[in-house]
């Protein structure tokens, strides 16, 4: 009973949060973020132990609830992210309408993840993932206006995606007789590989399109630009690595390993792999051009997908290993930066990053938490980023991949300079006269990011602890076992060891410190005393990388479009156009159905007349 109990308390938690809203703000805050702790605890206290239970049946279809190593994963990150964003919240979303519902959505996408990750049979799986595609939609539509916009994007993309599921799930009842997964699982061992692959590129497209993985991700950066910060930090964090989730169960739980890398003579694997390739590289460079902090960290977490997808789909221990280890990474340092860029237009009202600079001066806590988050993002050793993207390279080289490695390796790059730009325009330079006053953010919103800042320098100098996990989930799906301990992973080409890393580089900062200190004492001067070429800089104008890449965009600008929104969009001017010549069939006009209905007469006497003479 107790994944039935947990279910009750997250859905019921957030149905009280809504009404207790009506009473008190204060009770209603109190309480949403009691609850999530509290799952948090639960969550917790469930590791190591498997469970199963029906606790419903629909239409004679047992619907039942499992927890194994893979579901409790997932399940940990969902709730830890969802809790640091709800405390985010308390100040951040202070003073504005409609927070009872606001709460409640939140709550209710969090129930519906949980509800994915817990589903041991398609019935449950859809239905929640319906109830998390619902309220997704209501949190991007939050703020009205432009939002509307961008929420019924995301919302016509989900329905497609839930549309091709729900004909894969139709299929496997009709052939298989059950929506049980672990039955589904062993039938589709005895399915023919034509069959299988039907099944798969039907899920697919859901979990693409849920994952934002390319062709399917146009709906993310506008859901991005206009869903309230703190919920950013859950859809990037963890709500579109969803997807992630059904990427695995149906490749490696249900299809199983040795079908799944030999379903199309061994090349479906590797088209998902190019297709991962494809969304590490483009959105990056679109990063790059990106003015607005949030649009920026958007195609940032369309990019990181690519490798979380990259490493799944590659086919190997090791690359399973760093996919699985990227997405729980991802998870903590992009809510990081949603998180620390929201704090950023907390205090300053922007997040245009031509328009900041020198902030550092004024928020040094949150420059460090944004800087452990870049790290962690670009891949910096000493952080958990480095050991996830370090296992996806030695995977894919080990694999005989070297053009995906150098995508993967060329997407970091690309990284780098995005990274740079959202570091120095918001934190370096001068700090412009009209955010002399600045203040450091509350506490309720120090907490989230000091908090995932440990979290990425802490799995990054010890990163056994999530990856002695990760091994067990890899081992169950059939993968080889890797010799996994606390500070790194050992193998016969090479060991990771991190505290010797940790060592090293701890030296190396102590000897550069030791020469500063032995060195000339710094002068302060004016921060407008300094030049650039030998020319003098005026006040508000030190900021090397405003509109830096702009020659650049001038030359690519005709070429600058995002082709499969484009389609798209085609596709919706077509439908547009073709409703539009149907509305004039259906013009409501009683004379008009008579004439119809003669003709339809007249065409099939015609008809009727011919087939008698021939």
């Amino acid at each position: 009973m107790i994944l039935e109990y947990l279910l009750i308390i997250v859905f019921g938690g957030a149905l009280l949060t809504y009404f207790l809203g009506k009473i008190s703000s204060k009770l209603r805050n109190f309480f949403a973020v009691f609850i999530s702790l509290t799952l948090i605890a639960i969550i917790s206290c469930l590791y190591g132990r498997p469970l199963q239970k029906s606790y419903f049946h629909f239409l004679n279809l047992p619907l039942i609830l499992r927890l194994d190593p893979f579901s409790w994963f997932f399940a940990i990150a969902t709730q830890t992210i969802t809790t640091l964003s709800i405390i985010f919240s308390l100040s951040y979303m202070k003073g504005k309408e409609r927070l009872n519902f606001y709460y409640f959505s939140v709550l209710l996408v969090n129930a519906g993840m949980l509800g994915i990750v817990l589903s041991a049979d398609l019935v449950s799986f859809y239905i929640f993932w319906e109830i998390m595609s619902w309220a997704t939609f209501l949190l991007i539509s939050y703020n009205r206006g432009p939002a509307l916009a961008a929420g019924m994007k995301y919302i016509i993309m989900s329905i497609i995606g839930s549309t091709a599921m729900l004909i894969g799930i139709i299929s496997l009842y009709v052939n298989c007789g059950s929506l049980n997964i672990a039955q589904i699982a062993s039938f589709i061992t005895q399915a023919s590989s034509g069959y299988t692959l039907f099944i798969l590129i039907a899920f697919c497209i859901a979990f693409g399109i849920k994952n934002a993985l390319i062709p399917f991700h146009t709906w993310l950066p506008d859901a991005h630009s206009e869903a309230p910060t703190p919920f950013s930090a859950v859809l990037s964090g963890i709500l579109i690595k969803m997807g992630t989730y059904g990427f695995i169960l149906f490749m490696y739980a249900i299809a199983g390993l040795s079908v799944f890398l030999n379903l199309g003579g061994g090349s479906f694997h590797y088209i998902l792999s190019l297709l991962a390739a494809i969304t590490i590289i483009v959105p990056t460079f679109i990063a790059v051009l990106q003015d607005d902090a949030k649009r920026l960290l958007a195609w940032s977490s369309i990019a990181q997908v690519g490798y979380i997808i990259l490493g799944i789909t590659i086919g190997t221990s090791l690359g399973f290993l760093g996919g699985l280890f990227h997405f729980f990474n991802h998870a903590a340092f992009k809510a990081l930066l949603f998180l620390g860029v929201g704090a950023i237009e907390y205090r300053t009202g922007t997040r245009d990053l031509n328009s900041m600079g020198g902030l550092i001066k004024k928020m040094p806590i949150t420059f460090f938490c944004v800087l452990a988050g870049t790290l962690g993002l670009i891949g910096v050793p000493l952080t958990n980023g480095f050991v996830s993207k370090w296992l996806i390279y030695k995977a894919l080289i080990l694999g005989r991949h070297p053009f995906l490695a150098f995508i993967a390796l060329f997407g970091t790059w690309g990284t780098i300079l995005y990274s740079y730009k959202l570091i120095h325009n918001i934190f370096l330079g001068q700090l412009p006269e009209k955010f002399k006053n600045v203040k450091k953010i509350p506490v309720s919103m120090r907490f989230p990011i000091l908090f995932l800042s440990l979290v990425v320098i802490a799995f990054g100098i010890l990163p056994g602890i999530p990856l002695k996990v990760i091994n067990t989930i890899a081992a169950s799906f059939g993968f080889q076992p890797q010799n996994v301990t606390i500070w790194g992973i050992a193998s016969e080409t090479g060991v990771l060891n991190m505290v010797n890393i940790f060592a090293a580089i701890s030296v190396a900062l102590i000897f550069v410190w030791f020469l500063f200190r032995v060195g000339e004492k710094k002068l302060s001067i004016a921060q407008d005393n300094n030049y650039a070429a030998g020319a003098y800089i005026p006040k508000d104008k030190y900021h090397y990388t405003v509109e830096f890449y702009e020659p650049l965009f001038r030359m690519i600008k005709p070429y600058f479009k995002d082709f499969a929104d484009e389609f798209y969009l085609l596709l919706v001017r077509g439908g547009r156009n073709l409703s539009d010549r149907l509305r004039k069939i259906y013009c409501g006009d009683l004379s008009f159905y008579i004439t119809y209905i003669v003709l339809f007469l007249a065409i099939l006497i015609i008809l009727k007349l011919g087939l008698k003479l021939w």
